[in-house]
């Protein structure tokens, strides 16, 4: 009896023992659970949160969606209301005006290297008269080398654009004992150029260097004379220079003349001439190779009676060459000449030579020994014939004008004839061996 109640009790213990692990079991399961459902009521209360930031950005950016949507309109009434201003504007031509000021006339470029007060008195010389007419003829100055003085000076100015050319290629000169600022300079011309016509896309260009002053009537005379450029093909360049344009050969300031001789010191050409000598540009003395027949080809340039540059020069790569006696004594026109209203086709290749030819054949012809005394002795007009360049440099020397030639033709000539005013208003022909044949003139 003891032992069946020891079994039972073993039993219950068991029993009871079995118990409490199903409890304690039931109880861990319990809490994993609800840890769990926390967990979860968390995570969908972040959801919750994330999902309502979501829909307030949407909305918000639903709100900017309309505001663009209304600025669009807006702006698309304003485009047409604008496209009916313009159409309005067309119709009444004055959209073509502006079209036509808005194109420059020539870019103008002031060559400077290390003259940095002789640039200053130059750029004041340019805006004084190009202020008025900036957006027709836009100012460069373009350095060659860094002279810190002359890059100071030009950045001085607002009103004009700065170019730099640092070329660090060794130069070798042809001959010994050349210059090399002749062949620096070349190389300066030539990238001042290209990046003007190619990269700015100016149809002309007016070349100034760094010692010239310019007229009152500077701008309009290159204006007026860009249509003849453009029109006349056999027209190569125009120069506001005249070699013999010292104060007591000159009087006129309205007359212009067709040359062989190209002048330079002022000067505007085109872009398809510049097409035409880029790629061929000397490597040094530019001016000179430009009057060599073979690059020139029988074309010629315009050039005025009365100089509308003026060079002040005296110290520079020439070394003062012909200062005193050439330079120094020009006259600077200072009469506003009202070019645009004056009629430049007799300027015309096929006008020109008729022109010309009426009044050299209205002067009178004189010959032989005194010929200063016996043009002093008429009063109008008078031709000397001249038989070579030895010739011409005598009777030349005795009036105390240019004696140089280069390449056959005397400086200022048109078909050999070199013209100046002696006795104001008096004008000396300096007629060459075959000039009346070409201009169809009967010497009898």
């Amino acid at each position: 009896m003891k032992k069946i109640l020891c079994d039972f009790r073993f039993l219950l213990f068991l029993a009871a023992a079995a118990f409490i692990y199903i409890q304690m079991r039931l109880f861990a399961t319990q809490s994993q659970y609800a840890d769990r459902l926390a967990d979860a009521i968390e995570s969908e209360d972040q959801c919750t949160s994330q999902l309502r930031t979501l829909i307030d950005q949407i909305s918000l950016q639903q709100g900017q969606i309309v505001s663009l949507e209304e600025e669009k309109q807006r702006l698309e009434q304003e485009c047409g209301q604008l496209k009916v201003l313009v159409q309005e504007l067309e119709r009444k031509g004055l959209g073509r005006l502006i079209d036509k000021e808005q194109v420059p006339v020539a870019a103008v470029v002031i060559m400077a290297c290390n003259r940095a007060d002789y640039l200053e008195r130059t750029v004041k010389s340019v805006l004084k008269y190009q202020s008025s007419v900036a957006s027709k003829f836009p100012l460069f100055v373009s350095q060659d080398g860094s002279h810190p003085a002359v890059k100071e000076k030009a950045l001085s100015y607002d009103q004009l654009t700065y170019m730099q050319h640092l070329d660090y290629e060794p130069v070798h000169t042809d001959r010994p004992g050349e210059l090399i600022a002749y062949y620096k300079i070349a190389r300066h011309y030539k990238w001042a150029l290209d990046g003007l016509f190619y990269k700015h896309k100016f149809s002309r260009v007016i070349i100034l260097e760094d010692d010239m002053e310019i007229a009152p009537d500077f701008f309009d005379y290159f204006e007026s004379t860009a249509a003849l450029l453009d029109k006349d093909k056999s027209i190569m360049a125009v120069s506001s220079w005249n070699d013999n344009g010292q104060k007591q050969f000159v009087h006129d300031p309205k007359v212009l003349y067709r040359s062989d001789f190209f002048p330079g010191l002022g000067w505007m050409l085109a872009r398809s001439t510049w097409d035409e000598l880029s790629p061929k540009w000397p490597k040094a003395y530019w001016d000179d190779w430009l009057r060599l027949k073979e690059n020139h080809k029988d074309r010629q340039f315009i050039r005025p009676e009365v100089c509308r540059t003026y060079n002040f020069g005296e110290h520079g790569s020439s070394l003062g060459q012909f200062f005193k006696q050439y330079l120094e004594p020009i006259k600077l026109n200072d009469v506003l000449v009202d070019w645009k209203s004056m009629d430049l086709n007799y300027l015309m290749e096929d006008k020109y030579v008729k022109h010309f030819a009426d009044i050299v054949k209205k002067a009178k012809p004189i010959r032989g020994t005194d010929l200063v005394l016996k043009a002093r002795n008429i009063g109008g007009d008078v031709r000397i014939q001249y038989n070579d360049q030895p010739d011409f440099e005598r009777i030349a020397r005795q009036f105390g004008i240019f004696e140089e030639w280069k390449d056959g033709v005397p400086r200022t000539a048109y078909k050999g004839i070199v013209v100046f005013r002696y006795q104001i208003p008096q004008r000396i022909f300096l007629v060459g061996p075959g000039s009346l044949v070409q201009l169809g003139v009967n010497d009898s």
